[in-house]
């Protein structure tokens, strides 16, 4: 009688787990599909729109001289509208449970990237993405009856959403909002409602006409030992690249801070330094995103042996003076130029070299190695596979605990298998 009774506990208690189970399947099935349906459509509709300005930024390039008049119109919102908007850090803030996405983030960010690219601000456009798809996704939250964790998983769906449908690299979008907040330590919970959002919003792009981001690496040579080494040198510069990058910047911003109180006087000053710098270079290579140096230095095997440090000022000067966008898309041509130039003086293949500099740079100033080896398949292809992979391990090591986000925190350490808890700088 009591083995009776206990093989019917247990089918019971079966069950149960497998009713609960399904149920928060299905729950995050339809959630992630929904948040996949609305943020991808935003994100679209921002993609487009950014396009549009990139376009005609480039066939009128008088709009640089708008980059004064554009700072003091992004100032002049955030000031009356989005006081209490953190940006990226803040989305970061909201999914370790310590703060929330404000809903005007979303138009904010939407406007005033849209205003530094057409008047040709170097920024980029994943940390617009990032709160772009985190804000609404948050919103949305807001009004379904969802404990607390369950919304900073909203929140993660959001952001995957909106970097899948404008990137193109769904899988690389997901791990982006697993691996970035808390490195060493991944929500696996999230998993399933990220990938899928992902998914779904990449493929709503994709028939919406955003075409997603691929390069063709070409010429790459055979994985030998002195090819390996070779890459381990050039991976070990860009790690030294990336912490260069994420120090111009936050030295950049307490320059302003110090000497600059004044937000309309420092936005001003940034902009007419931004157009000195691209009168006197005479180029407007260094506008925007950066995409077009991307696509010369691993597609054609060009870059001028300073292109990645003139990204690098502008991308910190535009920035931390008060424009939106983001500094991924630069930080990817600040290393496929760099790259690009080192491969060509090793005497390995520039393209490659570019390839993996652009990955190895982004892993330095983001600590998501596993996201930047997967953006590396996703936008190369897997015939290069053991360069990518290699150049991504190497940067991880070597970058130290430098991050373009402040909110981000290195659970445990890159040179041993111990908890450290250690926050970036």
């Amino acid at each position: 009688m009591e083995e009776k009774k206990t093989i019917k506990g247990y089918v019971n208690d079966s069950k149960r787990r497998i009713k609960r189970d399904m149920g928060s399947f299905f729950k995050w099935l339809i959630l992630a599909v929904l948040i996949g349906v609305i943020v991808g459509g935003a994100s679209i509709m921002f993609a487009h729109v950014l396009t549009f300005v990139t376009h005609y930024r480039t066939d009128h390039t008088w709009t640089l001289l708008g980059l004064p008049l554009a700072g003091l119109i992004i100032v002049f919102l955030y000031d009356k509208f989005g006081k209490d908007d953190g940006g990226v850090n803040q989305v970061f803030s909201t999914i370790k449970a310590k703060d929330h996405v404000p809903a005007m983030a979303a138009p904010l960010i939407f406007v005033a990237t849209a205003l530094t690219h057409l008047t040709g601000g170097s920024a980029g456009r994943e940390g617009a993405a990032v709160q772009l798809g985190g804000s609404i996704a948050g919103f949305i939250g807001r009004f379904i009856p969802l404990d607390e964790e369950d919304r900073h998983v909203m929140v993660m769906c959001g952001m995957s959403a909106a970097f899948a449908a404008l990137f193109g690299t769904p899988m690389a979008a997901a791990l982006f909002a697993l691996e970035v907040v808390s490195v060493g330590v991944m929500y696996y919970g999230a998993l399933m409602p990220c990938m899928i959002a992902s998914l779904v919003a990449s493929g709503f792009s994709a028939n919406m006409g955003v075409h997603a981001e691929a390069f063709h690496v070409h010429n790459i040579p055979e994985f030998t030992v002195i090819n390996a080494v070779k890459m381990g040198i050039i991976a070990l510069l860009c790690a030294a690249v990336s912490i260069a990058f994420c120090v111009l910047l936050k030295k950049t911003g307490e320059f302003y801070k110090k000497y600059l109180k004044n937000k309309y006087i420092r936005v001003v000053v940034a902009a007419l330094v931004v157009i000195a710098i691209t009168c006197i270079l005479q180029t407007a290579d260094y506008m925007g995103a950066g995409a077009n140096l991307i696509i010369e230095a691993i597609e054609h095997e060009q870059a001028k042996p300073t292109a990645f440090f003139i990204k690098m000022l502008l991308t910190a000067i535009t920035m931390k003076a008060g424009f939106k966008g983001g500094e991924i898309v630069p930080s990817f041509s600040i290393g496929a130029t760099f790259g690009c130039v080192l491969g060509g003086l090793l005497g390995i293949g520039p393209s490659v070299a570019a390839a993996c500099g652009m990955v190895a740079v982004f892993c330095g100033v983001t600590n998501c190695p596993l996201t930047a080896t997967i953006i590396a398949f996703e936008m190369f292809g897997f015939e290069g596979a053991s360069f990518y992979v290699l150049a991504v391990a190497v940067c991880y090591a070597t970058s130290g605990y430098y991050s373009l986000y402040k909110e981000q925190t290195i659970v445990y350490s890159k040179y041993k298998a111990k908890f450290v808890n250690h926050p970036t700088r």
